[in-house]
Parts: structure tokens; C-alpha cells; sequence
């Protein structure tokens, strides 16, 4: 996550090379051809070709200044030379633009492909000539992929709070991905640490505690506070557990682990109801929220927070179906997509491969 390119591209390329040579062993894959590749590349970048773009900035905690400007094709396809790997990359895509293809060569009725994870984006089919940025000629479909990068998205309407302008200041790019950084599984354990390292300073709940741990940045991780949530034990042992074993605190009284469950709660409700909020806007957008276009409306997720934090995706789903209406949602499916993006890729590039050919 920080370091240079060639160290970043290099690894990659490392750790490609030892999974083509254990997929190789005893049969012949590539029968002489360059093999193909799709690249998903989860951060922003200015795509000027299907096999080519710009790294514009970094986001969930990447610094590495020096990529910054350069073709991430480009940089890859350097560091496979020079681990020897005869492989070309076909496809760069966004992981949310992967996750809309690989959702909808399966069901023709996707409309959209979103990222719930580390980080948070969504892509969206469009019609081309509803695209004020588009230059030159349409495409014969008529229609293109919108790559939102939503998690950049900014309102003075967004609830933001004193523990999340702190996460911002202190963060690499203060100022930047609000929306990421108040929905994606990066942060709500962070948040939730802040606020319980404020309650620590200002309140006697926790005792005579070291606070060494709860002061260290990012020690509490989104997985933590999902365990700690979904404690269904009548005492709360595994929110007794995980204080003693991540934060070093003991001696917990029942009271102040259902207040840490409450705080879970309310820092991931806020995360899903806003998630859903997103998703509720592309279907306006798209005149596809169920109001008058009664056609099914399929919204793929992929990440692991969507997929691994129940209590997440379940007041997701929830809040759809109240922003949309009980009538209106009857028409619209929200479905995981796994490995969605990695499946897109792969899909983007074999069409690409064959129209080369």
C-alpha cells in the first residue's frame, strides 16, 4: 500500500507468475499464444481505451506517489516481461464496471454492479446520448457503462459527524471519498474506535484501562465490530472476548457491552441506510425504481462487506424497500454477485480477445 510502482506492479506480476505456473503444470493452456488478461484496478483512473488508463489518485490508504499519471497497463505489462510472463492485458476495468458484466452475462436484467467492500462504487448502463461529457461518434448500441466513483461523492446533507471529520483530517486524502469513508468496510471499524476511545476519556465505562491499543489507528477493523454485532449469547461473551483480545480491555460490565453493540449498530446502520440511498438514486436516475417502468430491475453486489456483515446488507435491502415503496420495490432485486469483478474481467477481456482476433 505504499512503497513505488515497480514494487507494486512487480509483486503483482510475482504472484501472477507463480499461480500461471502451478495452473500449467502437466497441460498446455496457452498451445503457443499470448495469453490474455483482464485487469480489474479498483481505483480511479482516466480510461481512454478498453486497454489502457491513467492512474488519476489513490484511495483506501494507497500511497504510491509515483504511480500517480502513469498507464497501470502500461506498468503491468512491464512487470510480466520481466517475470518472463508471455500475457497481454486485453481489459482494464473498475471492479464495479467487472461486477455490472459479470452480473450481466448471466441476467440481462442487471442494471447496475456495486462494490460494498474495503471501498464502495457503483457502475451503471446509460443511454450514450444522455452523457454530456461523451465525445465523438455513439456507440451502435446506443448505450455505455458509467463508472460513478461514488465513493468520491460529497452533500452538506450528509450526516457526518466529529468522529468522521477527524477520520477525514487524519486520513491520506482529508477532504476526499466522504461517502466511501462513511459506508465501506475500511472505516466503520475506525469509527467505531473513535467513539469509544472519546467515551474511554470522558467516562469511567471501561475502568483503569491501558489505552494504547484503542488509540492506534485502524487497530479495530470493520470483521471486529461485524463479530462483536452479531453476538447472540444471553451475557455478550464474544463482545467480552474481542475488547479483551483487540483492545485490551477486561472486565466489562453486560451494561457497557450492549452499549458497544448499540454503537455497532447505529455506525453500520448509517453505513446501510446511506449504501441504499446510492442505490435508490440510479434507479430514479434510470426511471427504473419500479414507479412506472414495471420491468425487473436487477442491482448486483459484490465485496465483502455486503457479504460477510448480515446485519449490513439485511438493513440495506430494508431501506430500499422503504425509499422505493412496498410496491414499487416488488420489481427490483438486489442479488451478490460473487467474485463479480474478477468474473467481469475476465468475461471483458475473452470479448475483446475475439474481436483482435
Amino acid at each position: 500500500m505504499s512503497g513505488s510502482s515497480s514494487e507494486l506492479f512487480g509483486f503483482i506480476a510475482s504472484e501472477l507468475a507463480k499461480f500461471v505456473a502451478d495452473e500449467e503444470q502437466g497441460t498446455s493452456l496457452s498451445n503457443g499464444k499470448t495469453r490474455e488478461l483482464g485487469f480489474t484496478f479498483s481505483f480511479p483512473v482516466r480510461q481512454r481505451s478498453v486497454a489502457s488508463g491513467t492512474l488519476v489518485k489513490w484511495t483506501k490508504a494507497f500511497s504510491i506517489e509515483d504511480a500517480v499519471g502513469k498507464d497501470v497497463v502500461a506498468e503491468l505489462q512491464t512487470a510480466m516481461q520481466k517475470q518472463g510472463l508471455d500475457m497481454h492485458v486485453a481489459a482494464l476495468i473498475n471492479d464495479a464496471v467487472g461486477t455490472l458484466a459479470g452480473a450481466r452475462y448471466y441476467d440481462e436484467d442487471v442494471v447496475a454492479g456495486v462494490i460494498f467492500g474495503t471501498g464502495t462504487n457503483a457502475a451503471y448502463v446509460e443511454k450514450a446520448n444522455a452523457i454530456p461529457k461523451w465525445e465523438g461518434e455513439l456507440p451502435n448500441s446506443g448505450e455505455m457503462v458509467i463508472n460513478m466513483e461514488w465513493g468520491n461523492f460529497y452533500s452538506c446533507h450528509l450526516p457526518v459527524t466529529e468522529y468522521d471529520q477527524s477520520l477525514d483530517n487524519e486520513s491520506l486524502n482529508p477532504g476526499e471519498q466522504i461517502y466511501e469513508k462513511l459506508t465501506s468496510g475500511m472505516y466503520l471499524g475506525e469509527i467505531v474506535r473513535r467513539v469509544l476511545l472519546k467515551l474511554s476519556l470522558q467516562s469511567s465505562i471501561f475502568g483503569e484501562i491501558d489505552r494504547t491499543k484503542l488509540k492506534t489507528h485502524f487497530h479495530l477493523r470493520t470483521p471486529h465490530i461485524s463479530a462483536m454485532h452479531h453476538d447472540n449469547t444471553p451475557d455478550l461473551k464474544i463482545v467480552e472476548e474481542k475488547l479483551k483480545e483487540i483492545l485490551e480491555i477486561a472486565g466489562t460490565s453486560l451494561e457497557t457491552r450492549k452499549m458497544l453493540v448499540e454503537i455497532c449498530d447505529i455506525v453500520t446502520r448509517r453505513a446501510a441506510r446511506l449504501a441504499a440511498a446510492g442505490l435508490a438514486g440510479i434507479l430514479k436516475k434510470l426511471g427504473r425504481d419500479g414507479s412506472v417502468d414495471k420491468r425487473r430491475s436487477v442491482i448486483a453486489i459484490d465485496g465483502g462487506l455486503f457479504e460477510h456483515y448480515a446485519k449490513f446488507s439485511k438493513c440495506l435491502e430494508a431501506t430500499l424497500i422503504e425509499l422505493l415503496g412496498e410496491e414499487s420495490s416488488k420489481f427490483v432485486v438486489v442479488k451478490h454477485a460473487d467474485d463479480g469483478s474478477g468474473i467481469g474481467a475476465a468475461l471483458i477481456a475473452a470479448s475483446q480477445s475475439q474481436y483482435r482476433n
